[in-house]
């Protein structure tokens, strides 16, 4: 969690950027991962968890100035922007495929440290190497079975597995690591996708 001292900073930048739009490119760099991290686990398809995570910023950005600050995270406004996002997807695919939509899945509860925690996984995720990266998302983001991966990739079904096994013992092995660290005030990793979607949100 945040210590006040993150929190006069996050609060100090998000104000600087209101200010300046050219500073939101820092609000990105920090909470990318959260946004990002939030939206694969609701959606399971990459480039659509890409497209909401732009369409997130991008109506962040264009809704900045109407923005307070009321003691919470910054990330808490963009995961309503997120939520948001993610139930209006499910309501224009329910309506093309004739389906009502769930309140379940419509639901908006934001668990905070689970999105710290699948924020914190993303970025060990992307310090694989580039196959066993590969495997694990699709194996557990998009939620393929391992023939499907086999398939996908031109593998043997063995393969895949080795390569799943050694990513997790991978993530594991970093995960045990980073616990037994202190916890330290620290920058969130940068990551740079990614083009800018529609329409605008509201703070909640």
């Amino acid at each position: 969690m945040k210590d006040r001292s993150q929190d006069a900073g996050e609060r100090r930048l998000v104000e600087a950027a209101q200010k300046d739009p050219s500073r939101f490119g820092e609000l990105y760099e920090n909470n990318f991962e959260r946004v990002y991290a939030y939206i694969a686990r609701r959606v399971g398809n990459r480039e659509e968890a890409q497209d909401l995570t732009a369409e997130v910023f991008h109506q962040a950005l264009a809704n900045l100035a109407r923005y307070e600050w009321r003691g919470l995270p910054f990330a808490a406004w963009l995961l309503r922007i997120a939520s948001n996002a993610i139930a209006d997807s499910w309501k224009s695919k329910a309506r093309e495929q004739g389906n009502p939509s769930s309140d379940e899945l419509l639901s908006h509860h934001i668990d905070m440290e689970d999105v710290e925690q699948r924020a914190k996984l993303f970025r060990l995720v992307t310090t694989l190497p580039s196959d066993q990266r590969r495997v694990i998302e699709m194996r557990f983001a998009q939620e393929k079975s391992i023939r499907e991966i086999a398939k996908e990739l031109g593998r043997t079904g063995g393969a895949v597995k080795q390569l799943q096994f050694r990513g997790l013992e991978s993530l594991r092995s970093q995960l045990d690591v980073s616990s037994r660290k202190k916890p330290v005030a620290k920058p969130v990793a940068k990551s740079g996708i990614r083009s800018a979607g529609k329409s605008g949100g509201q703070n909640g």
